[in-house]
């Protein structure tokens, strides 16, 4: 599917060395969007990235940091910028899971999703919004999980972060909508990847019978509504949640 009004444009993709980010950044400059693809330890994974994006004849530059830091999130935003000449769309995707039950759970298997899922978005997000408000045009885009709407046990840190980006998205979309900047997000439910695979059959065949469509998602049709929301035809949406699971939550 083609959307308007994003060749030209410039964006930075957090995360961006997993399977989500991955396609996120694929589809988008696929769309002729000139694309940062931001990793924290995949080197391999992000260079391979980058490698596809260029050899199919798009425009792409990679940046590492911790972006769950006020140095580390203005690095990487400035990183961006520089090889980009500014940025246009900003995708939080960056996260991590550190699953138990909350009677075992660590604080620092606590403190490390949270700061990774949430407080990346914080960051990163303030470090962009300044530069955007003063062009009067800009694209945000958070990607949540149906974990955040429903809540899953065993997750959580995971849960109260992806519904506290769900909470950012609305508050921040009602404070920059005047000056042409757009926040909105996106819920993914099971993702087909290379984690989800490793569950096994058993499990697998029992996470297809919660969901009405009866099969995974793909990591494509995340990036669609990513490339969407960022181009001409999300224009008029913001403060919105999209929930992409085949019917889990509903």
């Amino acid at each position: 599917m083609h959307f308007d009004g994003l060749r030209g444009r410039s964006a930075l993709v957090t995360g961006a060395s997993g399977t989500i980010g991955g396609a996120i950044a694929k589809s988008l400059a696929e769309h002729g969007v000139k694309v940062v693809v931001h990793y924290r330890h995949n080197l391999d994974s992000a260079q391979s990235l980058v490698d596809e994006i260029d050899g199919n004849g798009g425009h792409s530059g990679l940046v590492q940091g911790d972006i769950s830091t006020v140095n580390g999130a203005t690095d990487v935003v400035e990183q961006a910028m520089g090889f980009s000449g500014g940025l246009d769309i900003l995708v939080n995707n960056a996260g991590i899971t550190k699953d138990g039950l909350l009677a075992r759970m660590s604080e620092t298997d606590w403190d490390s999703v949270i700061d990774t899922n949430l407080k990346s978005t914080y960051m990163v997000s303030r470090a962009v919004l300044r530069p955007m408000l003063k062009a009067r045009f800009g694209r945000i885009i958070n990607i949540s999980s149906v974990s955040g709407l429903m809540g899953n046990a065993g997750q959580v840190n995971y849960s109260a972060a992806k519904a506290g980006i769900i909470g950012f998205t609305k508050a921040l979309a009602r404070e920059v909508a005047s000056r042409g900047v757009t926040v909105n997000a996106v819920a993914p439910g099971f993702i087909d990847s290379p984690m989800a695979r490793d569950v096994g059959d058993n499990v697998m065949q029992k996470i297809l019978e919660t969901i009405p469509i009866g099969r995974l998602g793909s990591p494509e049709e995340i990036a669609g509504w990513v490339s969407m929301l960022a181009s001409e035809s999300g224009e008029y949406v913001t403060g919105q949640v999209v929930v992409v699971d085949g019917g889990l939550s509903m």
